[in-house]
């Protein structure tokens, strides 16, 4: 299973903390409180922490993201298995988690995540 996470996390775009920064208009001291406050997840990649890109959605942090991430470590996830999920099919849904909430759909996301524990 290792291999199949490896393979999902290499597939995504990723942003260093200061390019999310960047990307949402606030200073990095503010992208680490987003972090704190589970609005964001980044994991260690190559050494430097990292958001996947589709988690900053039009010059925002997904506001759906927040709830579902706490959800999902409420039922036992760590960040890595958060965004192993988000970006695995999931078959319940028919696609990817991270699709349904990027089209605002996090309602349906929150529901299966929940069973999951």
């Amino acid at each position: 299973m290792a291999d199949d996470n490896d393979t999902v996390l290499d597939a995504l775009d990723w942003l260093t903390l200061p390019e999310v920064g960047e990307r949402i208009g606030e200073a990095p001291g503010r992208v680490r409180r987003l972090l704190d406050e589970r609005a964001l997840v980044a994991l260690r990649r190559d050494g430097v922490l990292r958001v996947p890109a589709a988690f900053v959605d039009g010059g925002r942090v997904l506001p759906s993201l927040r709830g579902t991430v706490i959800v999902l470590g409420d039922v036992g996830f760590t960040d890595d298995e958060i965004v192993v999920w988000l970006f695995t099919l999931e078959e319940s849904l028919g696609h990817a988690p991270i699709e349904s909430l990027l089209a605002g759909r996090k309602a349906e996301v929150r529901r299966v995540a929940q069973t999951l524990a």
